[in-house]
């Protein structure tokens, strides 16, 4: 629990980053219908699940029924994070073609339900490709107001990219000092492969001194407004010329 930020100081410059994104995204809402996010990152350990967890409390307290789904089917951390115990979800929901709402718990939050990973399956991919997929997407567009997708790295694994096709938008989480330039061009020509709908980037754990406008020392939401070429800002502007052709 001590990576719910938002819950355990809510009046914080890192809460108020949070609700600066929820509020970034619902802009991005205005020309196309998105109710299904995907979030995904470079690379391992770049804060995408906090995020993700986070973001989904602000929502949820704006008044939003919000659904977040745990489709890492290799290494879960939802439950973890909200003290749970992850033996029925995704995998158990799609391998039974089931009913969501047998599946989905509640969250100690109001208004934030949780689609649990469940057990690992020895075919992630192939069960994040399928059919029942597909349908169960659907199913759930028309309960919740938002689906966050919390999904493994697509600079991994290909199941990020599987996920991307499937839903109305992806956010890329990257890691300010941690994220090689490499890793995350490489992250970004992934998804531009599959032609999914790339909607925005967070920038995590931006230093002091970097982050401009948003001084927040953990984490922050960088809205790319600069005209830099080197760098991590370099990135971002190739991100922002790729998502808005």
């Amino acid at each position: 629990m001590d990576k719910l930020i938002v819950r355990a100081s809510p009046k914080s410059p890192v809460s108020e980053a949070y609700r600066t994104l929820r509020t970034n995204i619902q802009f991005s809402n205005l020309d196309h219908e998105l109710k299904s996010i995907l979030f995904t990152s470079a690379m391992a350990g770049e804060g995408k699940t906090t995020t993700i967890i986070n973001l989904g409390i602000v929502v949820a307290k704006s008044g939003k029924r919000v659904l977040i789904v745990d489709s890492d089917l290799r290494k879960p951390t939802i439950h973890k994070h909200f003290e749970m115990v992850n033996i029925r979800g995704l995998s158990e929901l799609l391998l039974e073609d089931g009913e969501p709402t047998d599946y989905i718990v509640k969250s100690s939050v109001e208004g934030l339900d949780l689609l649990l990973s469940g057990t690992i399956p020895p075919n992630p991919s192939e069960m994040l490709g399928s059919r029942r997929m597909m349908i169960l997407t659907e199913k759930l567009r028309r309960e919740y107001d938002l689906i966050f997708f919390d999904a493994p790295p697509v600079g991994i694994v290909t199941d990020a990219q599987i996920l991307s096709t499937i839903v109305d938008g992806t956010i890329l989480v990257l890691a300010a000092e941690k994220t090689d330039k490499r890793e995350a061009l490489y992250a970004v020509s992934l998804l531009e492969n599959v032609n999914c709908k790339l909607i925005g980037t967070v920038l995590n754990r931006i230093p002091m001194k970097e982050s401009g406008y948003y001084q927040y020392r953990h984490r922050a939401y960088y809205d790319q407004n600069d005209d830099e070429t080197k760098g991590i800002r370099g990135l971002l502007l190739r991100m922002r010329r790729f998502y808005q052709k």
